[in-house]
């Protein structure tokens, strides 16, 4: 059964991101002084503590949406983006983003800016909830009301017709105990949501500006969750798009397109880029978008080194390559990439368009396979024998001619593999000994696919005289 669904709306800067984080507890949507930064719907599940008089019902579960604000650059006006175009393009589709959120959700908090009252953009908002017959679901909310001296301000927004207003402020947490309260209070027992389920795979979406992430996670999720727009830099927040194919739940981590640091524009960008690297962390796989109409740059060069030192395990998807589908090769481009990422020599490759969803099994059928390799933990017995076959076809070199010793190996995590080993000589096992010995163990163990993470260390002088 689907969570309910509670979206935040209203105008550009009344505050609903840091509303939205402040209920959901932590910082995920950008918050920043320059309107429109908000542009997808971006999702998290809140967890809600029943009211100190019902203290024996169980939480219930709600899907929060943050929007963008409406009528943005068409209120800002002549906003352009770094490559000309006129910002006011996107607003057709932040606005049908926002719509959409309105429809499908249970609740909808209409935000307004206590301080400033009622603005023209507001009551416009307002008509259009009216006119979609969507009045019944508006809980008004009056943010930046910081204490009581501000109540008076705050109840303006009475005005608008959906009744008195929540007085609350997201940045002090005022007023947000009620909030919460009413919120429970309005959903519906019967649409009360339970736990949900823990999601398969956790995958982020990562590449440069333009390169197709946003159209691929709206193939996948068979909905537009995310603005699709040849203006670049459309994504702004990194968006958590939950979907279930076969009976399996999967999150897609849609994150905003990578450019060098020296043309970052504004704080925004760099709260976006912060956002991908988050994304990148708390992802179980990723995949490295390519735009198959485009030499690999050093973004996607700097991204691959990222994952490699994360010990992501990285599925490179090469999209649009219906366009250049007998032009190139998939062997003459695998050679390729090979060249470009030799990090990730191993990591799969598979080739997509997101626009005709060709490709996209596959790539959803190795995102699952790497998510087993990684978190695979293989017995000792098993680690061991392979570690004495590859020595004794090729052990470490040294000047010295010292001759490398095991004394112990063992897997000791996952995600990533992590194989600890107690040695004579740890220095010998590093550098381009310490790629073969990675990749020999991809060969003899069932992690080919996924960065391994070894740890040497040199047996105490304690346990050399036993």
């Amino acid at each position: 059964m689907p969570l309910p669904r509670l979206a935040i709306i209203g105008r550009p800067n009344v505050g609903k991101s840091s509303l939205f984080n402040r209920l959901a507890g932590r910082r995920i949507s950008i918050v920043d002084p320059t309107p429109g930064v908000t542009r997808d719907r971006v999702t998290t599940i809140l967890e809600l503590n029943p009211p100190p008089d019902r203290s024996d019902e169980e939480p219930r579960f709600v899907e929060i949406m943050d929007t963008g604000g409406y009528g943005i650059y068409a209120a800002e006006g002549g906003q352009i983006d770094d490559a000309g175009k006129d910002l006011a393009l996107l607003t057709p589709d932040i606005e049908a983003q926002i719509y959409k959120a309105a429809h499908d959700a249970e609740l909808i908090l209409f935000v307004i800016d206590a301080r400033d009252g009622v603005m023209p953009l507001d009551e416009r908002v307002a008509k259009l909830i009216r006119t979609a017959g969507l009045s019944q679901k508006v809980v008004p909310i009056a943010n930046k009301v910081d204490d009581p001296s501000w109540d008076a301000d705050g109840f303006e927004a009475a005005a608008l017709g959906f009744g008195q207003p929540l007085l609350v402020s997201a940045t002090s947490g005022y007023g947000s105990k009620r909030l919460l309260e009413t919120v429970w209070e309005r959903l519906e027992k019967s649409n009360a949501g339970e736990q949900p389920e823990v999601p398969e795979v956790r995958f982020a979406i990562v590449g440069r500006r333009n390169a197709g992430k946003s159209s691929l996670v709206n193939t996948l999720a068979g909905e537009p969750r995310v603005i699709v727009s040849e203006i670049a830099g459309t994504t702004r927040d990194a968006v958590d798009v939950r979907f279930e194919i076969d009976g399996k739940v999967l999150v897609a981590i849609d994150t905003a397109g990578v450019r060098k640091r020296k043309s970052w524009a504004d704080d925004v960008e760099f709260y976006s880029n912060a956002r991908t690297d988050n994304a990148i962390e708390r992802a179980d796989v990723c995949v490295l978008l390519l735009d198959a109409t485009e030499k690999c740059s050093q973004i996607e060069k700097r991204l691959a080194s990222q994952l490699e030192e994360k010990y992501k395990p990285t599925v490179i998807a090469v999209n649009k390559w219906d366009l250049v589908s007998g032009k190139l090769s998939p062997k003459d481009y695998t050679e390729y990439l090979t060249q470009e990422f030799p990090g990730l020599e191993f990591a799969p490759i598979v080739f997509i368009s997101a626009k005709d969803a060709s490709g996209m099994k596959e790539l959803l059928g190795m995102i699952a396979n790497l998510d087993q390799q990684t978190k695979h933990r293989e017995g000792t017995g098993r680690i061991n024998n392979a570690v004495r076959e590859i020595l004794e076809a090729r052990g470490p070199s040294s000047a010295l001619g010292t001759r490398a010793k095991v004394f112990y190996v063992a897997q000791i995590d996952v995600r990533p593999p992590t194989i600890a080993m107690v040695v004579n000589k740890p220095d010998l096992f590093k550098g381009t000994y310490e790629r073969y010995f990675k990749n020999q163990l991809r060969e003899h163990l069932p992690f080919s696919e996924v960065p391994i993470k070894l740890i040497f260390s040199e047996r105490k002088r304690e346990e050399r005289r036993h």
